[in-house]
């Protein structure tokens, strides 16, 4: 993870899914319109039914973040992903 990045997105996804770490900052960095993200991905944990949970790093003063939500949902649907995706920002 860059300096000046925080967790702004995790998510995890449906049982028989998941994503590369590539194809997700690609998504990931589209969604933002910059190239300064990050992506990260934590080891199933009890508490997700075994499935990994994914975070999405951008720089802390990253504009429309509303907008920005909506594409990256936008995103995991037409790429048939069922995410389970919670904003981390107020």
């Amino acid at each position: 993870m860059a300096r000046h990045q925080i967790a702004l997105f995790t998510f995890t996804l449906g049982n028989t899914e998941s994503i590369g770490p590539a194809a997700l900052r690609d998504m990931w960095m589209r969604a933002c319109g910059t190239s300064n993200v990050s992506v990260g991905r934590r080891a199933p944990a009890e508490t997700f039914r075994d499935r990994p949970v994914y975070t999405l790093y951008a720089p802390q003063g990253l504009a429309d973040i509303r907008d920005v939500e909506l594409r990256l949902r936008r995103m995991l649907e037409s790429a048939h992903l069922h995410a389970s995706l919670t904003a981390l920002h107020a």
